[in-house]
């Protein structure tokens, strides 16, 4: 397996990736996935982990970092824009196609955690995309609506509303309007505000456990608020005849996300549960992780099969 830097263009923005190649020979072009990174993730985390793991099974991949984010372009940095993510995944494609090494006709999304809700709905409106699988499904703007587990209380994210309209009416007047801190100081308060979920998150994205300094800390407050006419899910209905395979873990408190989406769907669909699995532990461990490559490998050589 080789990996290459390559970057290609999105809506006008530079993005950054990785290309993964298998060392092993091939009769013709290979089948290839496009992995897209969890939120606040970069492409050197858990979507490059998935990558080289499928490109060892013989796919070509191409994991890349999200426009405003990682070392893609754009401004304002740390922006979470839900059509620009879309947006860079159908960009993957296009630049997939244009690969010697890729079979044009056999070209899948594998989305993890927000990229799952992202490849989704790129999917539902690209046709270039001929299989789509997630794991541990999160939609974004579900998640800062409702909380993680679906419980939150509306007043929460009213008051997120609130605090972005007061950084546009900063920026307007030439002041900072600062930005959203995505993570406490602690492991601690990380489990305070968000439980076990909460802790798992941090211990990946602050600690030794999956640790990146390009990985955002922070959001820009008009992320918020974009985040408040947004619904990816719209587009689940669009992506039959075609496949949609979801893996969640059996502890994931994020499951209720995949679950909506599995209902929403009106092609062949799988929900698969990996046994004792949370959602952040199928970013990275590998008793949870190689069983989610296992089943992604199978499902992708079905499916991308000419």
């Amino acid at each position: 397996m080789a990996r290459t830097r390559v970057s290609f263009d999105s809506a006008g923005i530079e993005i950054a990736a990785h290309l993964y190649t298998p060392d092993s020979p091939a009769a013709g072009r290979r089948p290839a996935l496009v992995v897209g990174h969890p939120g606040t993730g970069v492409k050197e985390q858990t979507s490059g982990t998935y990558a080289q793991l499928m490109a060892e099974r013989g796919f070509v991949t191409l994991a890349f970092d999200a426009a405003y984010q990682g070392e893609s372009g754009g401004l304002p940095r740390g922006l979470e824009d839900p059509a620009q993510r879309i947006e860079d995944f159908k960009a993957a494609v296009s630049y997939l196609i244009t690969r010697d090494e890729v079979d044009a006709d056999r070209i899948g999304l594998l989305g993890i955690c927000a990229s799952g809700g992202y490849s989704l709905a790129a999917t539902g409106g690209d046709h270039r995309v001929k299989a789509v699988a997630t794991v541990c499904t999160a939609e974004p703007a579900r998640q800062f609506r409702y909380g993680a587990d679906g419980s939150q209380d509306p007043a929460v994210f009213q008051a997120l509303l609130g605090a972005a309209a007061q950084a546009r009416t900063r920026a307007a007047r030439g002041e900072d309007p600062g930005v959203l801190t995505m993570f406490p100081d602690t492991a601690e308060q990380a489990g305070a505000l968000g439980g076990e979920h909460g802790i798992e998150g941090w211990e990946y994205y602050c600690g030794a456990r999956g640790y990146h300094e390009r990985s955002a800390k922070y959001l820009t407050w008009d992320s918020i608020d974009k985040m408040a006419s947004s619904d990816v899910f719209r587009a689940v209905p669009l992506i039959g005849p075609r496949p949609i395979l979801q893996i969640i873990g059996d502890r994931a408190v994020t499951a209720w996300m995949a679950i909506e989406a599995h209902q929403a769907a009106t092609g062949p669909k799988e929900l698969h549960r990996i046994p004792g699995a949370s959602h952040v532990d199928l970013y990275d461990k590998r008793e949870y992780v190689d069983p989610a490559v296992d089943k992604l490998t199978d499902y992708f050589t079905t499916h991308l099969d000419k």
